[in-house]
């Protein structure tokens, strides 16, 4: 049995119907879902800018990991998908 210690909420809309959660900490680990660059209002931010969308997750990540008690120097894996390869550099250098 795990016992976990903090769910932190994402907001929006489309959200609460399926009882998402942007983060979950269990003892020092913490697990972020996926996300987009979706912004508050439900819209999709920096259409056509990868670059922007990869900052703008990576501050909602940030955002829920130190609510959940840690920071991004803890962090020990992460994943960009995106819809097209080519656009790699934008978001690799976004999140360098």
């Amino acid at each position: 049995y795990i016992q976990i210690q903090n769910r932190i909420s994402a907001n929006g809309a489309i959200f609460v119907p399926i009882g998402f959660s942007r983060a979950t900490r269990v003892g020092n680990i913490i697990a972020v879902a996926g996300t987009a660059a979706i912004g508050p209002d439900g819209r999709t931010l920096g259409i056509n800018n990868v670059y922007e969308q990869t900052k703008y997750c990576i501050e909602i990540v940030k955002k829920a990991i130190e609510e959940a008690g840690g920071s991004l120097q803890n962090v020990v894996r992460t994943r960009i998908m995106l819809v097209d390869i080519n656009f790699w550099k934008e978001a690799a250098k976004a999140h360098g």
